[in-house]
This record gives C-alpha cells, sequence and structure tokens, in this order.
C-alpha cells in the first residue's frame, strides 16, 4: 500500500511517521527539506507525479491543498484531505476520485461526535464547539503559537463565521460573540470563527463553532497592525514551550445532553495540536485502508464516516494518552 503524504508541517510530520509506524509505503512530498523515516521527496507536490499512490493525504496549507485536491478529482484515487480552505471540496463536480475531508481534530473529531448524536436523538436543539490550541501558560504578549499554518489562523480571525440560528444558516462577524470561559480550570476567551462547514447541513436548531484563546491574545490582533508575514513571525512554534488543546462540544436534544471534553498536553516531542489532528487523520487512512469499500466514489465529510470507525478513532486517540471523556 503507498501512500503519499503532501506537507511536511509539525501536522503532516506526525502524520507521515504514524503511517509508516503502520507498515505502509509512505512517500512524504515538501519544498522544505524534513528529516522523516518515510521516502522524502523535494518537490512541489502540485507538479508531482502521483500516479503510483494508492492513497493521498492532502495535509498542504489552505489555498494549496484546495488546488491540490481540485488537481486529483479525477484521478481515481481515496484521497484524505486536512487542508482547512475557504474554498471546501464539496464544491468540486465530476468527482471520481474518493475524498474524505477535514479530518482533524475541530473540524473532525468534533463532526464525528456531532453526527453520533443525530444518530442517536435525530434533530438536535443545541451544539457549541470550543476548541483551541494554545501555550500552557500566558506570556504577556499573543500568549499564542501557531501549532498549523499561521496564514490559516488568519483567515479564521477574517473569514465571516457561518453558524445555525433557529434553524436557518447565517453569517456573522469572525470574533464575534466574544467571551469569557473556564476550559478545565483556566479562565480564556472564545469567539465564534468558521468552523462549522459540512456541519451546517446537519439537523440542529443552534449550532456555533468557538476558537478558544487566552485573555488579551484576540484583542492584541484585533489593534495589531503587524501584517501576516510579521505575524508569522511573532506566532511562530517554539516546542520548548509546554501547550496544550481543549476541546468541549456540549450537544443538546430535548431532555438529552452530552458533553464531551478533549484535552492533550504534548508528548515526547510531539504537539498537542499534531498529536489531537495528526490521531485522526491517521487513524481515518488505516481504518480506510482496512475498510475499501467504506466510502465510493465523491466527496465525504466525518459525519459521513460508520460509526464503528468514529468509535475506533476515539479508541486510538485514548491508547495514544489523549484523554476524551462524556459527561
Amino acid at each position: 500500500m503507498r501512500i503519499h503524504c503532501l506537507g511536511g508541517g509539525l501536522v503532516g510530520s506526525f502524520v507521515t511517521r504514524k503511517l509508516v509506524e503502520a507498515g505502509f509505503d509512505v512517500h512524504l512530498y515538501d519544498v522544505t527539506e524534513r528529516q522523516t523515516t518515510a521516502t522524502f521527496h523535494l518537490e512541489d507536490a502540485l507538479q508531482a507525479n502521483h500516479d503510483l499512490a494508492d492513497f493521498v493525504v492532502n495535509m498542504l496549507p489552505g489555498s494549496l491543498g484546495n488546488q491540490m485536491t481540485s488537481i486529483l478529482k479525477d484521478s481515481s484515487l481515496k484521497i484524505v484531505d486536512l487542508s482547512f480552505s475557504e474554498t471546501t471540496p464539496d464544491t468540486l463536480t465530476d468527482v471520481s476520485s474518493s475524498i474524505l475531508w477535514d479530518v482533524g481534530i475541530a473540524p473532525g473529531l468534533s463532526n464525528m461526535l456531532v453526527s453520533m448524536a443525530v444518530r442517536e436523538f435525530g434533530t438536535l436543539d443545541e451544539v457549541t464547539i470550543k476548541v483551541g490550541g494554545n501555550p500552557a501558560q500566558p506570556d504577556g504578549e499573543w500568549s499564542y503559537m501557531a501549532p498549523f499554518s499561521p496564514h490559516d489562523v488568519i483567515a479564521e480571525y477574517t473569514r465571516p463565521a457561518r453558524i445555525i440560528s433557529n434553524g436557518e444558516k447565517v453569517s456573522v462577524p469572525a470574533i464575534s460573540e466574544l467571551h469569557s470561559i473556564d476550559a478545565n480550570g483556566r479562565q480564556m476567551d472564545a469567539f465564534l470563527t468558521d468552523g462549522l462547514r459540512s456541519l451546517l447541513d446537519l439537523p440542529v436548531k443552534n449550532m456555533g463553532e468557538y476558537t478558544v484563546r487566552w485573555p488579551g491574545h484576540i484583542q492584541k490582533y484585533q489593534e495589531s497592525e503587524l501584517n501576516p508575514d510579521e505575524l508569522i513571525e511573532a506566532w511562530k512554534m517554539d516546542l520548548a514551550k509546554a501547550e496544550f488543546t481543549w476541546m468541549e462540544v456540549f450537544i443538546k436534544s430535548g431532555e438529552n445532553t452530552q458533553r464531551w471534553i478533549v484535552e492533550d498536553n504534548g508528548k515526547e516531542n510531539d504537539s498537542s495540536m499534531a498529536r489531537t489532528t495528526g490521531l485522526v487523520t491517521a487513524s481515518c487512512v488505516i481504518a480506510w485502508v482496512d475498510r475499501p469499500e467504506m466510502l465510493g466514489s465523491g466527496v465525504f465529510a466525518p459525519e459521513d464516516l460508520p460509526s464503528e470507525v468514529i468509535e475506533l478513532v476515539i479508541e486510538v486517540m485514548r491508547s495514544e494518552g489523549v484523554s476524551i471523556e462524556l459527561h
């Protein structure tokens, strides 16, 4: 089984390593030299030949990832798309490949948990997703390090947020509904961002996704005059600093409520965001290899996955030390 991994950043390198450990013939493509146990190709993934691949795992940044999936949509390949692009794969037409998209923590695991609730309860009255990867302690400056493409972080802060209000899809300005929350004993800020994506099509009356940051971070961003390149430098990831990823998925249907809490603090030089995102991605690839008929041709979101695969993803994450609790 030959798998092409495209993009070797923090998350891409983690996923690549996990797939090598699972015994696959893994080829990593990147324009930057990477230390990897996979076969490495120092070349532009968009220009490379992927005809020999059985699977392609697209972990390129936003718009580049969208271009890549668009190029491969007629290749009849199995494609796992983790690129967080504004233009999503479900807008593609005449697709002969099989594309599974947004398989990270949020979107990704969050979608899976909500879809399981829909299967159990039917229509949901309320879904609130709160998620963020942050330094373990605020630092008096940005109190933030970007664990994935900073350009995608900036896009989160600027794109209008699509939510569901009283059963209707509406768009509100990004960073709306800024408020203080308790994130496992930490006082943090949460604000609306455009992370629901395919979840907008589920039968939910009220739903929104909130990004979680230390107090003062988003206010500093709103007041900042730094350009994107300067922000990228200011938010550079420092793996020597302790950090964590935390997510809460709250679901209400009539008198029934579920509150999922996911938390990770990183492990053995792997960041928490690389782990919580990459374990979902790698688990989906491995499950698909084991179940080749799991998805046909076309474009599929995480909520389309079988319940047994969602349960497998949760089991793998727990076995790797990620805390996932249902309250």
